[in-house]
Order: structure tokens, then sequence, then C-alpha cells
């Protein structure tokens, strides 16, 4: 009987991680898969609902690689989520791949970012460091290169309702965005098995929308009028300041929108819907789901 191969996610009690590891239940057994915890006694709740379902849990923190070691003995394929931790990923990344050549796992699964390569978004410039660190390392590595999730637009969302106005700085610029479920699809199939070794994968939603046409997507779901006001990326910047965001989170808005006007988040090559061998969810069934919940 074969041995089925251990499974490692890490990240594992954020939103993409665990969407990864309750798609990975739908195929293999949950003795398969571990899941990578920051500091599982501090989150216990997290922790004993993962090992209530029969999954491993280890502490694997990226800031300490004293705790990733030991976290990946043992493992065959590992899923290395993208920090949250903007300036910090360099370093952080490193430590885990590090640990996994040292550990010998046998294949890495990185999340970039659509074509980061020559990406013009300033996010783009960490996640290209990590995959010079995969080359780098001399490990069997596969790139998942995500484009935008369409929820990173739903939390912008309620100061748009309270003003009647979306602001941004995208101008007509197309977003290929895909639900979170569609990106943790992908990331389970190519974790789960198969030939994924030096692969990269530019992973996008199928159809794309400008700001413009997701605004009137949300006044029709909501029922009350909205607008979406263009402003230059410094303009934006400056209102997003003013409107309480942190400098870093003020940058990476103005930024990417700037990006998203030069085309850097529109992809028309329909990889991820035939990774994960179904069509993503189209954006306008994730804002509607969203605006009718609130």
């Amino acid at each position: 009987m074969p041995v089925m191969p251990k499974l490692f996610v890490t990240g594992a009690t954020g939103q993409l991680g665990q969407h990864v590891i309750d798609t990975l239940l739908e195929t293999v057994p949950a003795s398969a898969i571990v899941a990578g915890m920051r500091d599982p006694a501090k989150d216990e709740g997290a922790a004993n609902a993962f090992r209530k379902k029969g999954i491993e849990v280890r502490t694997a923190d990226y800031s300490r690689p004293e705790t990733l070691a030991s976290a990946f003995a043992g493992v065959d394929r590992l899923l290395l989520i993208s920090s949250s931790e903007n300036g910090e990923r360099k370093v952080q990344h490193r430590n885990v791949i590090n640990a996994a050549k040292d550990a010998g796992v046998g294949l890495i699964a990185y999340t970039s970012i659509l074509r980061a390569d020559t990406s013009p978004l300033f996010l783009a410039e960490e996640h290209r460091d990590t995959e010079a660190a995969l080359a780098e390392a001399g490990v069997p590595f596969v790139l998942l290169r995500n484009g935008w999730y369409t929820e990173v637009y739903t939390w912008r969302l309620p100061l748009a309702f309270k003003h009647g106005v979306l602001i941004g700085a995208a101008e007509d610029g197309r977003i290929s965005s895909a639900a979170r479920a569609d990106y943790a699809s992908a990331a389970a199939t190519v974790l789960a098995g198969g030939d994924h070794a030096g692969r990269i994968y530019e992973l996008a939603g199928d159809a794309s929308f400008t700001l413009a046409e997701l605004v009137a997507v949300v006044a029709e779901a909501s029922g009350k009028p909205m607008a979406y006001q263009n402003m230059t990326p410094e303009e934006f910047r400056s209102a997003a300041l003013q409107a309480g965001a942190p400098e870093i989170v003020a940058r990476i808005l103005s930024d990417t929108d700037a990006g998203v006007a030069k085309g850097a988040l529109f992809d028309n090559g329909g990889e991820l819907a035939r990774l994960i061998g179904r069509p993503t969810t189209p954006f306008q069934t994730t804002i509607t789901g969203f605006v009718r919940n609130q």
C-alpha cells in the first residue's frame, strides 16, 4: 500500500490557509495534512479545531527559524503562503526555504503575485526576491502567481457606502480577480499531487472588470446609488491617509491602482480555471454576496 505524502500548509489559520486545508480534505486524508501555525499555544482554539479533524498541528513561525527545522521534518510537499508582513517577507520567506531545503522537502509551492518578474507593483519586489531565493536554493518548486482576490475590494466598500463614492486611481484599467477559494483550490491541487515542479502558473479570474463596473454591481446589489471617482495616485494616497489608513496601506492602495491602470492585474490566459478544472467565481457573485450580507 503506497504511503501518502505528508502535506504541510504554512499560515494555516489565515484565510487562504484555511481554504486550502478545507479543499485538501475533499481529496486526501486528514492524517496526510500538517497545519503550520505561528503559536498553537496562543491560538489554542484554532489548533484544537484542526486536531479534531485529525490534522497534525506544528509550530512554524517564519520569523523564528528554530521552529522551522522540526516543523518540516518528514514533509514531502510544502505550501509557502506569502507572509502578510510587508517589509519582512524577504527574511521570513528565506527562513522557510532554507529550513525546507535542510529538511529534504520534495516540493515547495509558493503563492507569488501575477507576473512577478515584470510587474510594476511595489508589492512584487518581495515576491521577486522569494522566487530568486527558491531558484538559488536548488529545491524543486512551483510558483503560484496569484492575481487579485475579489475579496480585497470588499473592505473598501463600507466607506464607499458611507459617502456614495468609491475612490481610486485605476482609471479604466481592468482587473482579472478571482475568489480566494479559487486560488486555494489551485494551491490544494498542486499540493495534493502531480508533476508541478518547475512550473510557473499565472493565475487570474476568467473575466475582468474596471472599478467603475465594480461600482455598478455594488449599486445594483444594494439598491443605492454609488459612483466611482478617479484620482491621481498621489491624490488617492492622500485621501487614504486622511481616512485613517496607515502609511504602508495608503502606499499599497495607490501604487496598486496605478498598476491597474497600466494593466498589471489583467490576464486572460485562463490558467487558473484550467488548473482547478472549473470556471473561476465571477466577481459579481463575490461582491453581490458581500453587499447583501451587510
